[in-house]
């Protein structure tokens, strides 16, 4: 094929299709551009078909960091593994694009989106979904597309809609969403949001499906300009044989489904699954065994479906928007800085909050512009909480995405660092699970941020829709559970205050998947949400208004810039005192902030040394100084850590001294006054308050006389007196 290009402008924004010239090995491969931003997308389809019951879809992001002009980290300098944004990034793309291939294919398809250039003003995660579409169509890879992706932000002031916007439009807004779809549905949600209602929402979701319309009609004409050879791949269909006969196990099934306990559940349909697979003869077992397993999962999604439809039950008994028991329990850990404890039916989750420094903040080595993130969320889901044997390690995709959707409802709660100087973190273990645990970690991690004493603006909670369509009929579903989850056609998590919402993350399997339906599923999540919410006020109903014991206390002073180097020392050693001395840690930053942290007094006497070090004494001050030094023209008091003061000789005693030393002694405690302080050298005179009469002949010795003065230092600024 020889290189074709498609250029084109929208809202304000600049792209650009072109293929034809790279990777043209692959079955497909389009350069998507938007302003400096380019990616190169990649898609290849395996000639062989895998003897799978799942479709083999893999998606990679790789952030290269050539793309920004900036070397590796880390002592490979080399890109590794995938940043946690990459990740994120590739499931953006793959949750719209796996419905869009044919049911039953088996083939391996590996989409790869590799950055070549990022401008760091234009985004480049969703762009990468129309390359990926744009990549499989030029293939000729049978999908339902074109499909695109948009984002849609909203000036905060204005209200006006902004598509794809750059970084700097992305800051300034109060919503950030992210839609993918074709022409007729969505398939794709995920946004972040400052309290939106539902009413804006919905009409930012319908603009998103108008945006989207638009952007693929230009994928279209990219396609139109291109010379396309369609390939046809084997499908996996079922048998007509098999269907009849697992049909008839109808009734077995949904019996057996009807069981609240999850894992008594999963044994009796096991249990008939087998006793289906008994009822072929071993031939046929041999022949389609692969078929059969798949009858009897159609089997279960149909009993399932219908029972939700037909009667408006659940398999647990539950009505349509009845929400699951709940347990919740705040202060579950003593010792953490915060925690709690959620479980909605069997699923239940353990958030724990622990605070630190600010230099404990996360930092990110990346090609976004952003360099890193004081509130960091963390979700682990281990084997045992759904009652399986696995393997432990690094976090798989579907954590890092459950843990960025519990960030993204939280984060805008969170107090900026000046109300609350701390790095915080959350981590969210899964117990249990059956179904919806990235909502009870938003709630545990709410309750966890409660009890940990931090002043969130309002508590969030969270739940997950679901929805059952079949033709014109369709029930949405409150609080879903695992079963619900994978047989149904959509799972929609609900994130949100009293006042809005905060977080959303869709996933559709229902191709005419309506605004209107989401609208509807907005509005009974609203009413779970604030049921779910009521229960946790009761426990907790506000942040505690002292921090745990263990938490360290901050405590916070602006010094000037210019005393920086005097708090710090040379290579860091009085800094380094002030620590070992009072077991505090002491951050300076470089506009003057110092933060102090301790579980102790020991903040407050590193408080005490801090200030002392960075102290001006004014005229007028008082001080109770220790003598360091003495001199024939007076006696040296130490004020403060860095600062000396003279205390003239005349000024020592009542009377005519001769010497210093009858009246004073290094070492010696004196309170003394403030009388002059020289604006140009800074140096310090100072009275004796409570003056002592001067000791008989003292003004005899030493020649002791006021000739002396003439001794005193030009800081004084007395006359001299002349003889």
């Amino acid at each position: 094929m020889n290189k074709v290009t498609h250029e084109f402008d929208l809202y304000g924004k600049h792209y650009e299709f072109e293929t034809g010239e790279l990777a043209k090995q692959a079955t497909g491969a389009v350069v998507v551009k938007q302003g400096g931003t380019i990616l190169l997308t990649t898609a290849v389809v395996s000639k062989e078909r895998r003897d799978l019951d799942f479709f083999p879809l893999t998606v990679d992001f790789i952030e290269k960091m050539y793309a920004v002009g900036r070397i590796p980290g880390g002592y490979l300098k080399r890109e590794a593994r995938p940043s946690e944004k990459g990740t994120l990034t590739a499931r953006l793309v793959d949750r719209p694009i796996r419905p869009s291939f044919p049911d039953g294919m088996r083939n391996d398809v590996h989409i790869v989106i590799t950055t070549l250039s990022c401008d760091q003003v234009n985004q480049p995660d969703v762009i990468s979904i129309m390359g990926a579409s744009g990549a499989l169509m030029v293939g000729g890879v049978p999908i339902d597309g074109p499909v695109a992706g948009v984002r849609i932000a909203r000036d905060s002031e204005s209200g006006e809609y902004i598509v794809n916007p750059t970084f700097e439009e992305a800051e300034a807004s109060d919503l950030n969403l992210t839609v993918a779809g074709t022409k007729e549905y969505i398939s794709m949600v995920e946004a972040g949001a400052n309290e939106v209602t539902e009413e804006d929402m919905v009409a930012a979701l319908e603009f998103a499906q108008k945006v989207i319309g638009e952007l693929c009609d230009e994928q279209q004409k990219f396609l139109d300009k291109c010379t396309i050879e369609p390939k046809t791949y084997e499908l996996d269909e079922p048998i007509p044989e098999v269907i009849d006969k697992v049909e008839t196990f109808y009734d077995a099934m949904s019996a057996a489904l009807k069981d609240a306990d999850k894992q008594s559940r999963i044994a009796k349909v096991e249990e008939l699954k087998d006793e289906i697979k008994a009822s072929f003869a071993e031939e046929e077992r041999e022949i389609w065994g692969r078929e059969i397993a798949a009858a009897c999962k159609a089997l279960e999604k149909k009993a399932m479906r219908t029972m939700i439809i037909e009667t408006g039950e659940r398999v647990d008994g539950r009505v349509n928007d009845e929400i699951r028991p709940l347990y919740i329990k705040p202060h579950f850990l003593p010792r953490a800085h915060g925690s709690g404890l959620f479980q909605r039916g069997q699923t239940q989750v353990l958030s724990v909050c622990t605070l630190g420094m600010l230099n404990e903040w996360q930092r990110l080595d990346t090609i976004d512009p952003a360099e890193g993130k004081r509130y960091i969320h963390q979700y682990n889901f281990p084997p045992y909480c759904t009652g399986e044997v696995g393997r432990m390690g690094a976090p798989k995709r579907r954590e890092l995405g459950h843990g960025a959707l519990a960030s993204r409802a939280l984060e805008p709660m969170i107090p900026n660092e000046e109300e609350f100087p701390y790095t915080i973190r959350i981590v969210s273990e899964v117990m249990e699970s059956n179904g919806s645990s990235s909502m009870a970690s938003t709630c545990g991690s709410t309750l966890a941020l409660m009890d940990a004493g931090v002043p969130i603006k309002r508590p969030v909670s969270g739940v997950a829709m679901g929805l059952i369509k079949e033709g014109d009929q369709h029930v949405i579903l409150t609080d879903i559970q695992g079963l619900e989850d994978f047989l149904g056609d959509m799972d929609f998590k609900v994130c949100g205050t009293t006042e809005g919402i905060t977080a959303l993350q869709m996933d559709n399997k229902a191709k005419g998947l309506s605004t209107e339906i989401l609208a509807e599923a907005l509005a009974q999540a609203k009413r779970g949400r604030a049921f779910i919410l009521d229960a946790m006020l009761e426990q907790i109903p506000m942040p505690r208004e002292e921090l745990s014991e263990f938490a360290p206390r901050i405590i916070t002073i602006k010094i000037p810039v210019d005393k920086i180097r005097d708090v710090i020392g040379t290579g860091g050693k009085v800094i380094r005192g002030i620590q070992e001395e009072t077991g505090a840690t002491i951050e300076v930053h470089e506009d003057g902030n110092v933060f102090i942290a301790s579980t102790d007094l020991g903040g407050e006497t590193a408080l005490k040394m801090v200030e002392d070090i960075v102290k001006v004494p004014e005229v007028g001050e008082e001080y109770e100084g220790t003598v360091v030094n003495i001199q024939s023209f007076g006696a040296f008091v130490k004020l403060t850590s860095s600062k000396d003061g003279l205390l003239h000789i005349s000024r020592v005693a009542n009377g005519r001294v001769g010497a210093v030393e009858d009246v004073l002694a290094e070492g010696d405690t004196v309170k003394v006054k403030v009388i002059e302080v020289d604006e140009k050298t800074g140096k310090i005179s100072l009275d004796r308050l409570d003056k002592p009469d001067a000791p008989e002949g003292s003004a005899k010795g030493n020649g002791g006389n006021h000739g002396d003065r003439n001794r005193r230092p030009r800081d004084n600024r007395r006359p001299r007196r002349r003889d």
